[in-house]
């Protein structure tokens, strides 16, 4: 196949669900719905957590980092897939798409890391709740939140540089919405190994390493809280995790789907639809969860509503 540096400049085409016209009006109206939803309860838990002192505490800290990063990784990809949805142009420019790869791969690793970092807040509060204020004070804080940050956009640069550097094919044309690494792997006319074997490296550092230690965090939090002879001492530690976990699960469990098993496994669509899902629904998600099964968000978000009332 013909291979060439210079006509990339030019763009790619996203061919997303081009094939399926009907299924693209479809997820227009329900992407610009969960969009919306996306900037409004990100926004809100942002705020909540800044206006109340009795959220100013390090998993609020955490969460609105994670709020922050939703927003903006939702911002780096929907806008330009409602574009492309919404009519029959669905090119995207050259520049676009080192910037969108780069940002969103970048806000992805963070993600990894940040959920990791929030899994140690939960076991130093429950298996170390004598000493939690000494181990998490806010330089600390501070700390583990620039590791996720800078470790993220490390990660994405690197990764960002060596998949640009690929001669692509002149056709440049991607079977996905977004700009994905593994996409554009795909349309690269050379030998492609070296970069899927450090790309499979990444996903051990950024995927498979801070799941396990997540993994290994709640298992010392379950034995802990197993001892607690209080039924009530036992649901309310449980409870602090609960929205935690379920936002790890609903995360790490797609993002493996994706980076983790073997591409054969599923059809090209849904791929495409679990790209989907962690793209755009779970950072929706997340400020659901943490409202609905928090007891001081949502005591925090009414006392926030009432004062912009009065």
């Amino acid at each position: 196949m013909k291979r060439t540096n210079a006509s990339t400049l030019a763009g790619f085409i996203l061919l997303g669900f081009s094939d399926q016209p009907h299924l693209e009006m479809v997820l227009l109206l329900v992407i610009s719905i969960i969009y919306i939803l996306t900037l409004m309860g990100n926004t809100t838990i942002i705020l909540v957590s800044y206006f109340n002192p009795k959220l100013h505490t390090p998993m609020y800290f955490f969460l609105s980092n994670l709020s922050f990063l939703d927003l903006c990784f939702t911002t780096s990809i929907v806008p330009q897939m409602l574009w492309n949805l919404k009519g029959p142009d669905k090119t995207i420019s050259y520049t676009g798409c080192v910037i969108q790869l780069f940002v969103a791969l970048g806000l992805g690793s963070t993600e990894c890391i940040l959920l990791t970092v929030m899994a140690y807040d939960r076991f130093s509060a429950i298996c170390r709740p004598l000493h939690y204020g000494v181990i998490m004070h806010p330089k600390l804080l501070r700390q583990l939140a620039a590791l996720a940050w800078i470790s993220g956009f490390v990660e994405s640069t690197v990764q960002t540089i060596l998949v640009f550097q690929l001669p692509l094919c002149s056709h440049h044309m991607m079977d996905d919405f977004m700009c994905e690494e593994p996409a554009l792997i795909k349309i690269a006319c050379v030998n492609t190994t070296f970069l899927e074997n450090e790309l499979s490296i990444a996903s051990v550092l950024y995927v498979v390493i801070p799941l396990g230690l997540i993994l290994v965090s709640y298992g010392c939090i379950v034995r802990t809280v197993l001892k607690i002879k209080s039924a009530e001492g036992r649901r309310k530690a449980f409870g602090t995790c609960g929205s935690h976990l379920i936002v790890v699960v609903l995360f790490f469990g797609t993002l493996t789907s994706i980076y983790i098993q073997p591409k054969s496994k599923y059809t090209q669509n849904y791929s495409k639809f679990l790209t989907l899902f962690y793209t755009v629904v779970t950072p929706s998600l997340n400020p659901l969860i943490y409202t609905l099964r928090n007891k001081e968000v949502k005591w925090a978000l009414r006392r926030l509503v009432g004062r912009d009332s009065n």
